[in-house]
C-alpha cells in the first residue's frame, strides 16, 4: 500500500522549488548559449557526455532531493514555463530575440576558408570538409557561402558553375 503522505505531501517549500528550478533553469541555458553554441546543432560524443554531467551535478540543485510527486511535478512545470517564456519572448521581442540567438558565422566566403571564425568555434578545417562533403562539395572553392547558424548547423551556398569572368577563383584563404 503506498504512503499517500509522502507521495503527494511535498516535504519542501513549494516556492523554494520554484526558486531553484528558475535559477537552474536560466543558468544552464546561459551557459548552453554562450558557451555551447556549436553543440547545438551537431552534438559530439564529447559534448553529450558534458550535458549528462550537467544535468546529474545539477540535479541536487534543481531539487534539494525531493520525494513527493507534487515537488517534482512543480520541478518539471517551472521548467517547462521558462522555457515556453523565453521561446515567447524571444517571438515577441526581437531585442531579445538577438540576444539569445547567437548571429550566423560566416566559415567560407567566395571559396575562401575564414581562419579567424574557425578558430573562434575551435572547428577543424577537417569538420568543415565533412560538412562541405555532405553537401556535395570537395572544395571549398565552390562555396559562395558557408555558415555557422544559430542552431548549430552549417548551411552552404554553392557558386555557379560557372564564373561570370571565365577566370578561376582565388584560393587564398580569409584571416
Amino acid at each position: 500500500m503506498p504512503d499517500w503522505q509522502v507521495l503527494f505531501v511535498p516535504e519542501h517549500a513549494l516556492l523554494e522549488i520554484a526558486l531553484r528550478g528558475t535559477i537552474m533553469y536560466l543558468a544552464l541555458f546561459l551557459v548552453m548559449r554562450f558557451v555551447m553554441q556549436r553543440q547545438a546543432g551537431a552534438v559530439s560524443l564529447a559534448d553529450l557526455l558534458v550535458i549528462v554531467l550537467i544535468a546529474d551535478v545539477s540535479q541536487n540543485a534543481f531539487s534539494n532531493e525531493y520525494k513527493s510527486l507534487t515537488e517534482g511535478l512543480l520541478l518539471v512545470l517551472t521548467i517547462i514555463g521558462w522555457n515556453y517564456a523565453i521561446d515567447w519572448l524571444a517571438f515577441r521581442v526581437p531585442a531579445f530575440e538577438r540576444f539569445i540567438t547567437p548571429k550566423r558565422l560566416p566559415l567560407v566566403v567566395d571559396g575562401r576558408i575564414c581562419w579567424r571564425n574557425m578558430r573562434r568555434e575551435m572547428m577543424t578545417h577537417a569538420e568543415l570538409m565533412s560538412q562541405l562533403r555532405q553537401q556535395g562539395i570537395d572544395d571549398p572553392v565552390l562555396v559562395r557561402l558557408a555558415s555557422l547558424e544559430c542552431d548549430g548547423s552549417i548551411s552552404v551556398i554553392r557558386k555557379d558553375d560557372e564564373e561570370p569572368n571565365g577566370k578561376p577563383e582565388d584560393r587564398r584563404a580569409v584571416t
